[in-house]
């Protein structure tokens, strides 16, 4: 793994920023990954890793110091989320969607909206992001989530599905569309719902293939009343601030896929150093060399580019919609092909629950999916090539 230390260290992080990266990788090989089997059979909600994660403050590293939080470069923020999933997906994106859902707070709120919201996610909240409807994924223009004025409130009327958190959080981030304007993009705003609201009602909890232990829930707002000091910018503003969320919480789905991609080929690796067949162990066949090779440069190419886009987000960057579209696809179809490498290389064990390759491999697929399905992805990386 040589090759992988090395990627790891040249980073050439801040003497402040490699503490905390330090910290988190001890605090997932020692407290995370120990527990993820057992979470991911019994699919109990990971409360141990959220208060262990919440005892280091690492909420705090995405929260302006203003409001209780200790931030750091968003580059670390990815760091720390890749090591995180790497130890247990379930846990990783329960952590990651709390950055995805109060970023927006963060770039769009008001000081009065910051100082409502982030202290209580500085001090270990949890959040939700909801996006998606039964009938609305990828197209969010399809979402029907109605946001109703009524004087200094705004009424919510709708729901929402295969929401990450959605049964735990203290804050969600709603998009919806604004009764009064017509068009299905220029309606779109967003607004957030603090846990307890009266109408919020958690419908069911998903039984899922993969990221057992995290919740998935579909959600009803039956009336909920909000004031309308709750509204991010002014009605009809959210499809602009959707696309700038996801440019920020794609390249971190991508960390979390790239987290289970390093996990798998570690554990197909180490698997086959020690297995042996016909009197030789299984990675001195050449065919499996080939194969380590290809996924091995594949993998430390796209860290690389993961980096690379951080380090935009850090520079200031605003449009990396393509980038992070091809960081998104590309990290999340390595961590399937790690995932299936790994089942492949141990054999029939790879196939049962007493070696962590299952896990992985279910855990997976749904990156090749969820933040925009990859098949959008390679639409809108396509399509940027075309004049205008």
């Amino acid at each position: 793994m040589q090759i992988f230390d090395r990627l790891d260290s040249g980073h050439g992080w801040a003497e402040d920023e490699a503490q905390v990266i330090e910290t988190v990788a001890r605090l997932a090989a020692e407290a995370i990954a120990p527990r993820a089997a057992a979470l991911d059979a019994s699919k109990a909600f990971p409360w141990e890793n959220v208060k262990a994660i919440n005892a280091l403050g690492l909420n705090g590293l995405f929260v302006p110091e203003a409001y209780g939080g200790a931030p750091m470069r968003y580059a670390v923020y990815i760091e720390c989320a890749r090591l995180i999933a790497a130890a247990c997906a379930s846990t990783g994106i329960v952590w990651s969607t709390v950055f995805h859902a109060i970023k927006p707070v963060i770039d769009f709120g008001t000081d009065a909206q910051k100082r409502r919201f982030l202290p209580r996610i500085a001090a270990g909240g949890l959040a939700a992001l909801c996006i998606t409807e039964p009938d609305a994924g990828s197209d969010a223009t399809g979402m029907r989530t109605r946001f109703t004025p009524e004087g200094d409130n705004i009424r919510i009327d709708g729901g929402k599905r295969f929401i990450t958190n959605g049964d735990v959080a203290d804050v969600y981030l709603v998009f919806g569309k604004w009764s009064d304007i017509d068009s299905p993009k220029g309606a779109i705003s967003a607004l957030v719902i603090e846990k307890g609201a009266p109408g919020l009602e958690v419908v069911r909890l998903e039984d899922k293939l993969g990221h057992r232990a995290s919740s998935t829930a579909e959600l009803r707002f039956d009336g909920i009343v909000v004031p309308r000091d709750n509204l991010l910018g002014q009605p009809g503003e959210g499809l602009g601030i959707l696309f700038a969320a996801l440019n920020k919480s794609r390249p971190s789905v991508a960390a979390h896929a790239l987290g289970i991609a390093r996990a798998a080929f570690v554990a197909g690796v180490d698997y086959i150093n020690d297995r042996k067949q016909s009197g030789r162990r299984i990675v001195d066949f050449q065919g499996v060399q080939f194969m380590l090779a290809d996924l091995a440069t594949d993998l430390a190419m796209c860290e690389r580019w993961l980096a690379h886009v951080a380090a935009m987000i850090d520079g200031g960057e605003s449009d990396v919609g393509i980038e992070s579209s091809m960081l998104k696809m590309r990290a999340s179809d390595l961590a399937m092909r790690a995932a299936d490498l790994a089942v492949q290389l141990h054999g029939g064990y790879g196939y049962v629950t007493d070696y962590p390759a299952e896990r992985l491999f279910r855990d997976a697929k749904i990156t090749q999916i969820w933040e925009g399905t990859n098949q959008v992805h390679r639409q809108l990386i396509g399509r940027s090539f075309a004049r205008r």
